[in-house]
């Protein structure tokens, strides 16, 4: 039976490292065997699923790396009403990550065998 875990993001995409560190972990599981992934973005962290991101040569985007995590068999789904809190629709999302709810959040919080948050 494979790990589950979730990881669950709550700091903007950008300005501090923590959704970056977050992602970057869940990446990693993705890429492992026997291990099922899912993220959860709330608050702010709703950007880093963001599509089309521009941000300096040099500097990483958390699009790519959301979308990483997604072509590894991994799960993103974003707070629905902290994406409309920030004026986000489902369409400006990376391919893969969707709307979801904090029933959804609870669902998944009881599936995981453990749950990292940043």
């Amino acid at each position: 039976m494979p790990m589950k875990i979730l990881v669950v993001l709550n700091d903007p995409p950008y300005g501090t490292e923590r959704s970056y560190n977050g992602l970057r972990l869940a990446g990693s599981l993705a890429r492992r065997d026997g291990v099922e992934v899912r993220v959860f973005l709330f608050g702010d962290a709703v950007g880093c699923a963001l599509s089309n991101q521009k941000v300096p040569d040099g500097y990483y985007h958390l699009d790519r790396m959301a979308t990483a995590v997604l072509r590894h068999g991994g799960e993103i789904g974003c707070c629905g009403t902290c994406m409309d809190a920030r004026g986000f629709t489902d369409e400006v999302l990376v391919t893969g990550a969707r709307r979801s709810t904090l029933d959804e959040a609870t669902d998944w919080t009881i599936w995981a065998d453990k749950v990292v948050t940043f």
